[in-house]
């Protein structure tokens, strides 16, 4: 048996072990997004050097290649990496902090929501830009405020937020469908397109607002990350380790709602990326070591990769939301079947 001097000497070194993985898993994938947003920018119907396009960053003017790189590609390119990271890490903390893999804003009603506001306002008020921006925003806003405190009912249960969070997401469905149904054909086809979650079309404009929420929101969530961790072990756990429930639980979740609110609002439900970036963060780290930072930088990748892949590989180019969701739904399945396998059903 080992001493105490042997344990902990045993402990530091798992611990070095833990912190070397996460260096190396998170310098791989930096420079699998730095090579994807590379791709974007000089991959398309024209091909660009990276010197032109080092060339027209830097304020040059060169014929046809400024308006290319600058209006169309590198507002796609900053999206995809927002909304990546956005959706990565807001789906961590969701699954993170409600002890479940199932437990991400597309399964809990958050991202429906936002989508039946943009579609009524598309579909029923006639509405685009910046109305379809703030009408997405906003529902998801008052869904989220509603699960909150339908959660909180008598005491605060994770359980019950899920399964609120779920009907709130049949609703939300059943909103579109009718939305969908009555909508005028004419714009049907521009409420189809934003619901598929795409990058096309993006401008600066529309990305601004996101970039905020992330300044704001995201060290939020940096600083209450260690409280994340404990709150995994449960709300008594969490408590006796001097950690404040309620205080902790509300920023984590006002931060997350944020950001996939915003992100929706910026380019439409990304499928599946807010429900694989946290569990695949936790496999490439190791279970004891995960990170809503990596889960975010696995969402980059994810969304940048399935853009590509949508836009070069297939005779038709398909929307980022189509992709992932192709990538998405077989994992969702095997997810499913091994958790009933377990008994955690």
């Amino acid at each position: 048996m080992m001493n105490h001097t042997e344990n902990i000497a045993f402990i530091e070194e798992g611990q070095k072990k833990r912190k070397k993985r996460y260096l190396i898993v998170e310098i791989i994938l930096l420079l699998l997004a730095v090579i994807l947003c590379g791709l974007m920018m000089t991959v398309g119907n024209t091909f660009y050097s990276l010197g032109t396009v080092v060339q027209v960053l830097a304020g040059k003017d060169i014929e046809n290649a400024a308006f290319t790189i600058l209006t169309l590609r590198l507002p796609r390119m900053i999206a995809g990496i927002a909304t990546g990271f956005s959706f990565g890490l807001a789906g961590s903390v969701f699954q993170t902090m409600l002890r479940n893999p199932l437990a991400n804003p597309n399964i809990i009603g958050i991202t429906s929501a936002s989508s039946a506001g943009a579609v009524f306002c598309i579909l029923i008020l006639h509405a685009g830009g910046s109305i379809v921006f703030g009408g997405s925003i906003l529902a998801a806003a008052i869904t989220a405020i509603l699960i909150y405190l339908l959660s909180k009912l008598k005491k605060y249960s994770t359980g019950r937020l899920i399964l609120v969070g779920v009907g709130f997401q049949a609703l939300m469905n059943s909103a579109i469908s009718y939305f969908l149904l009555i909508g005028n054909e004419n714009d049907l086809a521009g409420a189809l397109r934003w619901m598929s979650g795409s990058l096309n079309g993006v401008q600066m404009t529309s990305i601004y607002l996101l970039l905020v929420a992330m300044v704001i929101c995201v060290p939020f969530i940096l600083f209450y990350a260690r409280s994340l961790k404990i709150l995994e072990l449960g709300e008594e756990s969490a408590a006796t380790m001097g950690v404040n429930t309620n205080q902790a639980r509300g920023i984590l979740l006002i931060a997350s709602v944020i950001l996939v609110a915003v992100a929706t609002a910026t380019t439409g439900p990304i499928a599946f990326v807010s429900f694989l970036s946290g569990p695949i963060a936790k496999r490439i780290t190791g279970y004891g070591n995960s990170s809503p930072v990596i889960a975010g930088l696995f969402g980059v990748v994810l969304v940048l990769a399935a853009d590509m892949i949508g836009q070069q590989v297939f005779a038709i180019r398909f929307p980022v939301g189509v992709i992932t969701g192709l990538l998405g739904a077989p994992y969702l399945i095997y997810l499913l079947i091994r958790m009933n396998r377990h008994g955690e059903f």
